[in-house]
């Protein structure tokens, strides 16, 4: 190793999909001298040896100083942050290996993820803690409006890091920046995280209007309302509201809802235009974590008394007990009677409201954070 690569930080990224390959590229762009691990040895080669990742991330060259390998002991070996982008149902299973291997350092680590596990309904930062017997002051998150390819092709772009420990937050940003992507940081690890799941949820619903057929005003209704939903959701666990309006929320539901290049979307898109729930897990390439987070955010739901129209039949569409054509939870009330327009939590009216949390978003992007109240630089 040069004295060079020596002064660099070292930095692992587990897991070799189209956001983790992408978030090694952020890395490694920022200066970081980062190695990926790959479940697959051909996948792992291809990354080192010929710099592409041609399934996930077709036609992207990746940095030349981005490495892999399919030996996890070796692409942990010295690293100075942990980043993490494994399936939400599989990431127990791959941090018992992982845990061996860091139990005897510090290191922060890093969840790229957005999913709660289906059987215990937990975040990904709380199955990191329980299976890395960690402290959570050592945990960060990371999401925003993040699609992997567009950011892979130097789209500029913001995000936000998370941990409960300002400290954790602030190293994971200052490696996690480059002159294209931007990093905030905030300590609401609920909200961050909680906004990251949702948005899936309501981009699955965006995806099935799309499919049948509807136009914008009934997408439009659909992303207002979820907003509101998520909102209602997160601060029910103890988020920040203005996290939800800031980049892990509104943006991050923004960026999921509208482009092609989601996966929730996409999955949705398929369900609207009349394929089986097991058909669509068959065709995506990739994981749609929408999917599988619909039931244990439901059921949470549910033990917190909050309603959540939309999810819930987001739900009945995959269980095939709703015509896709039927959905239409912006219409749904408990009765006739007219109600408030809520569009922040526990609020009613203030037409200005949504306006007022988009505008923060793009504040947060183009003065640095400074008039934001939840994510700052």
């Amino acid at each position: 190793m040069s004295r060079r690569d020596a002064a660099r930080p070292r930095v692992a990224v587990i897991g070799a999909g189209s956001w983790g390959t992408t978030f090694g590229k952020i890395l490694a762009d920022g200066g970081a001298h980062v190695t990926m691990w790959a479940r697959r040895p051909e996948l792992a080669t291809e990354i080192q040896e010929g710099k592409r990742n041609s399934e996930y991330l077709p036609g992207i060259n990746l940095p030349r100083d981005m490495h892999a390998t399919h030996h996890l002991s070796e692409a942990l070996d010295g690293a100075d942050q942990v980043y993490l982008s494994i399936p939400s149902q599989a990431v127990r299973q791959n941090l018992k290996a992982v845990r061996p291997l860091i139990s005897k350092t510090e290191t922060p680590i890093v969840s790229l993820m957005k999913g709660v596990e289906r059987r215990t309904g937990l975040r990904m930062s709380q199955v990191i803690e329980q299976e890395l017997h960690c402290d959570p002051a050592r945990v960060a998150v990371a999401s925003g409006p993040n699609l992997a390819l567009e950011i892979a092709r130097e789209q500029p772009t913001a995000a936000v890091i998370s941990s409960t420990s300002q400290e954790t937050a602030e190293a994971v940003a200052r490696l996690a920046r480059n002159r294209y992507f931007r990093t905030f940081v905030n300590t609401d690890v609920i909200g961050t995280e909680f906004g990251g799941v949702l948005k899936n949820l309501i981009a699955v619903a965006i995806g099935i209007v799309d499919g049948v057929g509807y136009g914008e005003n009934t997408k439009a209704s659909i992303i207002t309302r979820g907003l509101v939903e998520m909102t209602d959701f997160a601060v029910a666990f103890g988020a920040h509201p203005e996290t939800l309006q800031g980049l892990a929320g509104l943006g991050d539901l923004i960026a999921t809802c509208q482009s092609p290049l989601s996966r929730n979307n996409t999955a949705g898109r398929l369900l609207g235009q009349g394929y089986r729930f097991d058909d669509v897990v068959k065709q995506m390439n990739q994981t749609a974590e929408g999917l599988a987070s619909v039931a244990p955010i439901l059921q949470l739901a549910r033990e917190v008394g909050v309603q959540m129209p939309i999810v819930e039949q987001v739900k009945m569409v995959l269980d095939g007990t709703m015509n896709p054509r039927d959905i239409a939870p912006h219409l749904t009330t408990d009765d006739d009677t007219p109600q408030g327009e809520r569009t922040t939590n526990g609020q009613a009216g203030g037409g200005g409201a949504l306006w007022r949390s988009i505008q923060r978003a793009l504040d947060q992007f183009r003065n640095g954070g400074r008039g934001a109240a939840g994510d700052r630089p």
